[in-house]
Order: C-alpha cells, then sequence, then structure tokens
C-alpha cells in the first residue's frame, strides 16, 4: 500500500491540457485510497525540478504529472535531493516514452491506481556531463522532430507530429563527424544519428525490441547510423531500422555504461527531447539503480 502522504507536481500546459478535465477525477482516486496528496502546478521551465529538490523529508513519494519533459525535471530534482523519495509517474503528454517502455498507464486516472499500488522497481538514470537525463540523449535525424515541432503542432497532432516532423528530417540530412570511445574500443565516423538510450522507444519515431532493453542492467543501448553515400543506402538503413537489424555496414547496436564523445565542433543533441547544447568532449555515464520508480506489478516483477 503506498504511503500516506504524496507531493503531485503538475505541468498544466501537457497533453493538450487534459490535466485540467481530469485532476480532480485523479485526486478523487487517491482520496478514495486515504491518501493525501500535494499539489504543486509549474510556472514555467525549472519549476518541476526545483519543487522536487527541495520536497520535505516527510514526504515518501514525488509524482509527476506532465510529459517527458516534466519528468526529466523532475528526476534530475529527485537526484540532487539528499532523501531517496519513491517516484509516481502519471504521463499526459504526447510522447511520453518512458512510460511506454515501462507499460505505465496512459490514462490518469489508471497511471494514478498504479501509484496507489506502490509497486516499485529501481532504474538507471544517465548523467550526460553534468545534466542528468532519464531515456535518451541523442543527435541527428529524428532527434530534432522532439524539439522542432511546434508546441502547437504537438497539441493538435499528438504523435502523429513526431512522427511527421522525424520523416521530413530524412530530406535534410548533415552528417557529424564523431569519435565514440566505449568499451575498450572506439569508432569514428560520420554519422547521420546516434543514441544513448535506456527506452525501448526514442521520440515516437525509433523502436527497440523489449528483449534487447534493460532498463536497470546498469548499461545503455548505443545505436549509431552512419551517412549513407547514395539513396540505396539511405533505403537499407530504413529497412534495417524497420527490421531490428543493428549488426550491418551502416546502422549498429551495442551496450555500455559509459561513453566519450569527441568532435572537433559543437553540436546540438537532445536530451529526453528537449534542446541541449553539446560541447566537443562530452562524457556520458550511467547511474545504475539511481530512481525507485513505481511501476506497473508486471513490470515490477520483470526489473528485480
Amino acid at each position: 500500500m503506498a504511503n500516506k502522504n504524496m507531493l503531485m507536481i503538475i505541468n498544466p500546459v501537457s497533453g493538450r491540457g487534459i490535466l485540467r478535465q481530469r485532476i480532480w477525477k485523479i485526486l478523487e482516486t487517491f482520496s478514495k485510497a486515504d491518501i493525501t496528496v500535494n499539489v504543486a502546478f509549474t510556472k514555467c521551465q525549472g519549476d518541476a525540478t526545483e519543487l522536487a529538490k527541495n520536497c520535505p523529508d516527510d514526504i515518501q513519494t514525488v509524482i509527476c504529472a506532465g510529459g517527458d519533459g516534466t519528468l526529466n525535471e523532475v528526476i534530475r530534482g529527485l537526484m540532487e535531493n539528499a532523501t531517496p523519495h519513491k517516484l509516481g509517474y502519471i504521463p499526459v503528454g504526447t510522447t511520453n516514452d518512458l512510460a511506454t517502455s515501462l507499460g505505465i498507464p496512459k490514462n490518469p486516472i489508471e497511471a494514478a491506481k498504479t501509484i496507489i499500488e506502490n509497486r516499485t522497481a529501481l532504474i538507471d538514470i544517465g548523467l550526460f556531463s553534468n545534466r542528468y537525463f532519464n531515456y535518451v540523449a541523442s543527435f541527428g535525424a529524428f532527434t530534432e522532430a522532439s524539439y522542432n515541432t511546434p508546441q502547437e503542432a504537438k497539441n493538435i497532432l499528438g504523435h502523429f507530429a513526431y512522427v511527421l516532423e522525424g520523416v521530413m528530417s530524412l530530406g535534410n540530412i548533415r552528417p557529424q563527424h564523431v569519435k565514440f570511445t566505449f568499451n575498450g574500443t572506439t569508432i569514428e565516423d560520420d554519422y547521420i544519428f546516434a543514441a544513448i538510450s535506456n527506452t525501448t522507444s526514442m521520440g515516437g519515431v525509433l523502436k527497440l525490441n523489449e528483449a534487447l532493453v534493460a532498463l536497470n542492467d546498469g548499461e545503455f543501448e548505443f545505436l549509431v547510423i552512419k551517412n549513407p553515400e547514395n539513396i540505396i543506402q539511405l533505403q537499407k538503413i530504413i529497412t534495417d531500422i524497420m527490421t531490428q537489424n543493428f549488426s550491418g555496414d551502416l546502422v549498429n547496436l551495442y551496450h555500455t555504461s559509459h561513453l566519450i564523445v569527441e568532435s572537433e565542433t559543437e553540436f546540438d543533441w537532445t536530451l529526453d527531447g528537449e534542446c541541449h547544447h553539446g560541447g566537443k568532449r562530452e562524457e556520458i555515464k550511467n547511474i545504475h539503480k539511481a530512481i525507485n520508480l513505481i511501476v506497473p506489478s508486471a513490470k515490477s516483477d520483470k526489473t528485480e
């Protein structure tokens, strides 16, 4: 059974503002379980991080109600909080990649019921130099879909907006020459995409088979796609991605807990769907079992 005192951090504009319609029903669901929920609404970027960072010790569970960006902020705050609070998630954004990986219900009421059941799993968190990320750090094709798509389009089109923007980005590929060092080896080439992830879904565009991903094994899935020289190679890349063939000449998948990224120029990344300006050298680490997340019972059993 869940503890009786929680803090719910709400982003009121996530997911077409659906929480404005459901908030009272969500609170009623917790009330029926004899749980007191303290509610805090975010007003601007960074609010969720500060609220989680300063959450009092007597509150055992922090609930994030929002999308991937809000969840990223909450987890960043919890990582800086000396008290090991549990984390509940009510996903109401447009993509909700981590919720998809964990099987957390997209229906806010059902997600609240999962939190009441209070089954937890310790999951890994990433550290991109000095900034935490929940499930993916990436650059190149597809990733721009996460932050180039206007918020109005996300609200109207939802998941389709990401897919549309991702497909459109293929026509404007800008390869990045990068050297990656990991597992005692180095690879260097021109890449149109790279992702260091801990998820089965990236931006609602790229998918990984569940058999390839464990969210608390201490390792990332590291996917790289080389720059195609012609339309035939581009078609091969698309085919490999769709068929989950990650051992070809152009598309490769590795597993690692630590990665160094080096390039001659600075370039943009996305961390959990938010734009982040990277430097010429970045170090990415897996922080093993860093967050105690409330998940559906089936996922709790699989991640123990």
